[in-house]
């Protein structure tokens, strides 16, 4: 079965962030998707939330990890993988506890600019490709999508939505056997997906900042 999963959604437990799990779930029926990937920035305490009111949407579990030049998703985490360790030592931990490492907007300036030499060691499993926060979207999409074929790995699409607005902007169709989270896993490091997309416009990026504004101030 083919499944349309923004495998890069941020809650309010990311600091930059303001979705809440309802409002996800809600964006998410209304956009069409079957779920989506809980990826918040160095900590899990949103995927419990995600997994008990999920209203029949699949639930990866997931975290993004910032590691020292680059951004990793881990789907199907076990703990907290420690920021600011090298790309290589993050994808071990990833693995050694049974996750699976996607390299996050590898070229998404300024947060991380990936030489393929360095991403050719690390043993990543796939490469997102489509992030809508990327710009300009289009462009740096096609270097995304390039690395991927370099490297011969599965690609992988997600918003990286930190607004409710921006949910499913970009998404992944995983070709997979069923609804559960292991199969899906399994069908992304198999190279069943797709990764489809557009950009955020200025207006949702000032939206953003304005909505962490008020956040801060709260």
């Amino acid at each position: 079965m083919k499944l349309k999963l923004d495998l890069h959604i941020h809650t309010f437990h990311s600091s930059d962030a303001v979705n809440r799990i309802e409002e996800i779930n809600m964006k998410c029926v209304e956009q069409g998707l079957d779920g989506y990937a809980v990826s918040d920035h160095d900590t899990l305490d949103g995927v419990e939330e995600a997994l008990k009111s999920r209203d029949g949407l699949v639930v990866v579990p997931g975290l993004e990890v910032s590691a020292r030049g680059a951004h990793i998703l881990c789907l199907e985490p076990k703990e907290v993988v420690p920021p600011n360790l090298s790309m290589l030592d993050t994808v071990e931990r990833i693995h050694g506890q049974g996750g699976t490492a996607i390299l996050a907007h590898p070229y998404g300036l300024p947060r991380s600019w990936v030489s393929i030499n360095q991403a050719s060691l690390c043993g990543f499993d796939a490469i997102e490709v489509a992030n809508s926060a990327q710009f300009p979207y289009d462009t740096i999409t096609w270097y995304n999508r390039r690395l991927a074929e370099e490297l011969g790995l599965p690609v992988t699409g997600g918003s990286d939505s930190h607004i409710p607005r921006t949910i499913g902007r970009a998404y992944t169709i995983v070709d997979s056997d069923s609804r559960e989270v292991e199969d899906i896993v399994e069908a992304i490091k198999k190279g069943r997906t797709e990764a489809i997309g557009s950009g955020t416009s200025l207006t949702e990026r000032l939206e953003k900042v304005w909505a962490n504004l008020r956040r801060s101030l709260a």
